[in-house]
Formats: C-alpha cells, structure tokens, sequence
C-alpha cells in the first residue's frame, strides 16, 4: 500500500467521521421537535430513545458477521448513505409509523456505521505504525460541534425538520459517497488485512470474550460518563447549582469542544507517553471532573468539573478501540464488532442509572457513580498496553514508517 493511498483512506475515514457526527448530533439535538412534530407522548418518548440503541448494537452485531464476506469498507460505504436518508426520513414523516421506520433504519444503520468506520481505523492505525485512531474520533467531535449548531439554527430560526435536515444531507450525501472511493484497510505482512480473521476468512472465531471483557467493561463505564453529561449537565446545573436556563445549556457545549481539543492531541500524548499512562490521566481527570460536580457550590464551578469531564473522557473511546486492535490482530473486525455493542450498553444504562438515582437519593450522591465506574479503567489500565510481538497468523510485526 502505497504512502499517497494511506493518506487518502485517512482523509477519507475522517470525513465520515465528521460526517456522523453531524447526523448523530443533528437527531439528538431536536428530540424536542421530534416529539412534537410526531406526538409522541412522554410516556412513549423513551421506548422510541431506547429502540434506537438497541437497534444499533443489533447492527454492530450483523456487521461482525457480514465482515465475515465483505469487507469493512463496503459496509462503511453502504451505511453511512442510509443513516443520512434514516435521518430524512426522520424529518420528513407525518405519521407515527414514520416516526418507528425512519428511527429504526437509522439505529441499525448507525450500529454498521459505528463499527465498520472503527474497523478501519484501526486497521488503518496499524499500517500507519503509530496512534491516529484518537484524531478519528476528533473528526465526529468537530461533526458534533457542528451538527449542534445547525439544530440551534433551526430551532432559533423555527425551520421544520424537514428544512432543517434537507440541505444538510443534500451536502453531506454526495460528499460522503465520493469520499467512500478512497476508503482502505491496512495490511498484513503477508498481504491480508489486519482485520482479516487468521483462519477461515473474516471475523474468524479467535476472539476470546474473556480477554477482551476488561475493554468492554472500559467501553460501557466511558459511556455512562459520557451520557451522564449529555442527558443530565443542563439539568443539573440549573436545578441543583441554581443556575439560569440559559447558563444551563452551556455545559454540555464545552464539554463537547473539550472534547474535540482533548482529541486533537490524543494521538501526541500516546505516541509520547504511551495508550497506558494517557488512559489512566484521562480516567484520573474524568473521574475528578465528576467529583468537582458533586461538590460544586455553585454553577461556575460545576462548569469547571463538565470542563475536566470532557478533556478525561475523550481519550478513552478510541484508545479502547485501538487497544482491541492490538489484542486481537488477527481478527480485530470481529473484536472491534463486539466491543462497540457495549458503546450502547453504556449509552442505555447511564441515563437512567443517574436518574433513578437523583430521585431515589440526591443528584450529587448520583454524580459518584460515573466517577467510581470511570474510576474502574484504572484496575484495568494493562489492557492498553503495547502491541503482541506476533500477529494472530505467526506474522512478525511489520516496522512500518510514519507516513504523514
């Protein structure tokens, strides 16, 4: 594989990154208005907010076996196109059974989207000879960003859904479809794929739930990090720190550019200190982040605690990613698979942990959960460790120059 065609699958695995996170972000971000445009009541409102997860990690679980014939990237390729219809479709319904199609395509596309796109990064991180899967996931933090504030436009402007989701999927479909032609994997020594599994074709059955659990379980404490701020940061800083609506709604904004600048320098920080020492920072400022929160006297210093949230999680998704690469080299499509059904897991779980727990005891004692599962990853930090001397096939491991 030459440097130039490296270079063009990186560039081109980063745009659907970005470009997922706008979707993702732009159907969060207006589930107000989807309620309302669809009437769909509060009772029925979280059967519809869980249906989508559940659906994706059905998707992730039919993509370790479709990579068992095709290869990540025509997954990717096919995917990507649907979730942005799916979202469409989200906008342009009238009828509830709209609404139950258009949310069910996109959750099974989005759980092929997911792992084929992980897929390939790491393969692509193993032909690179060095961390890039972190700016990956940067690429879907600078998307949310952006997706974010086209909702905030369409809301503050009053478009419907239909107008607010039109011209974006209209630039985003053909700039992912053209994109899709430079897709790559990495290879092996021996001219394979790196995600090839080493006996019968892909996604082969060398893939030890036991040994990668530790990452699973990372995966799922990450998540409900993740979504404790998400679905509680505005709620929580304006009914237990007493701050205004509008002060509210900043948190999970800086969270997210925190997010992205965590992540845009992730790869630095492990090629310098290595995916160990950079994910035990990251769950050491996470999980002080959440202890700044649930002490908090007021709203600004709540804001601090959301600050150091972002700047902790961020690293942990994609070294967690990466790290299931390396314990599994010769069937990381089938490990990359599995774990990322526990991105929804963690997803499904966070939400609701927290609530039940705010109301059952306080929203500050609820904050120390996160904390002490985030806290966690640090039992199982050797997980990140270096790379095994040989690939799953016998293959010596390749020494691949850094291409830029």
């Amino acid at each position: 594989m030459t440097d130039a065609g490296l270079r063009h699958g990186r560039a081109s695995l980063g745009l659907s990154f970005g470009v997922q996170g706008v979707a993702f972000a732009l159907l969060v971000t207006r589930i107000p208005a989807i309620q309302d445009q669809y009437g769909i009541s509060d009772g029925l409102l979280p059967v519809f907010l869980a249906a989508v997860p559940i659906l994706a990690g059905a998707g992730s679980v039919a993509t370790e076996k479709v990579v068992a014939r095709v290869r990540p990237s025509v997954v990717l390729r096919w995917a990507q196109p649907l979730v942005l219809l799916a979202l469409l479709g989200v906008g342009a319904g009238r009828e509830l059974w709209h609404a139950a199609v258009a949310l069910g395509v996109f959750g099974l596309a989005v759980g092929a989207l997911d792992a084929s796109m992980n897929m390939l990064g790491v393969s692509l991180q193993r032909a690179y000879g060095r961390s890039i899967m972190t700016g990956f996931h940067a690429a879907f933090s600078l998307g949310g960003i952006a997706g974010a504030s086209l909702a905030w436009a369409g809301a503050r402007w009053e478009l419907s859904l239909l107008a607010s989701y039109l011209p974006v999927v209209a630039v985003l479909l053909p700039a992912a479809l053209v994109g899709s032609r430079w897709y790559t994997e990495g290879k092996l020594p021996d001219g394979t794929e790196a995600g090839a599994g080493a006996g019968s074709g892909r996604a082969g059955g060398a893939v030890s739930f036991k040994l990668l659990l530790p990452l699973c379980l990372i995966m799922t404490f990450a998540y409900i990090g993740d979504s404790t701020v998400s679905n509680w940061s505005a709620k929580y800083l304006q009914d237990v720190l007493g701050s205004s609506e509008q002060l509210a709604t900043v948190p999970y904004n800086v969270y997210m550019v925190t997010t992205l600048l965590g992540r845009a320098v992730g790869d630095l920080g492990v090629r310098r200190f290595g995916a160990v020492a950079v994910v035990r920072g990251g769950s050491l400022l996470a999980a002080g982040g959440f202890a700044v929160v649930a002490v908090a006297p007021g709203a600004w210093v709540g804001m601090l605690g959301f600050t150091m949230l972002g700047f902790g999680l961020c690293v942990i998704v994609p070294q967690t990613f990466a790290a299931a690469g390396r314990m599994f080299p010769g069937d990381s499509d089938a490990a990359v698979a599995r774990l990322n059904i526990f991105n929804y897991v963690g997803f499904l779980v966070g939400s609701p942990l927290v609530g039940a727990l705010g109301d059952a005891w306080s929203y500050r004692g609820a904050m120390l959960v996160p904390m002490v599962l985030v806290l966690a990853t640090l039992v199982y930090a050797r997980a990140f460790g270096p790379e095994p001397a040989r690939y799953g096939g016998g293959h010596e491991r390749p020494r691949t120059a850094d291409v830029g």
